[in-house]
């Protein structure tokens, strides 16, 4: 099995920034991708970043292109979510996941997998 273990959420006023980490440990073998996911309430979850562990491609949602960073420490078994000019919108319990999904090589990575292995969430409050 695997774990994920998420931190660094908090409460932050509308452009500010946080940094989300998750650390994976246990088989950490079986993973090849991990990525961010969030769900507001009444919403569905999703896909916000990702990373494809060998090679270091990065995924986006457009939501939060050119605002969030997505980043690896492959010694720490970690992967790090850097949020700037963070909006009220982006408020939502995150999630990290990990898993091996097909080699789409593109954003459907961003979609929840039933076989993504899921952390137990951080939340993130943007207040205007």
């Amino acid at each position: 099995q695997v774990q994920l273990v998420e931190s660094g959420g908090g409460s932050v006023q509308a452009g500010g920034s946080l940094r989300l980490s998750c650390a994976a440990s246990g088989y950490t073998y079986r993973i090849k991708f991990m990525g961010w996911f969030r769900q507001a309430p009444g919403k569905q979850r999703e896909g916000v970043a990702g990373i494809y562990l060998s090679g270091g491609y990065t995924y986006y949602a457009d939501s939060v292109k050119d605002r969030f960073t997505i980043s690896q420490d492959n010694a720490k078994n970690t992967v790090y979510l850097q949020m700037n000019s963070l909006k009220p919108i982006d408020t939502a319990m995150y999630y990290c996941a990990a898993g091996d999904p097909p080699l789409y090589g593109d954003n459907r990575y961003l979609s929840p997998r039933q076989d993504y292995y899921w952390g137990q969430g951080t939340q993130v409050t943007v207040s205007s």
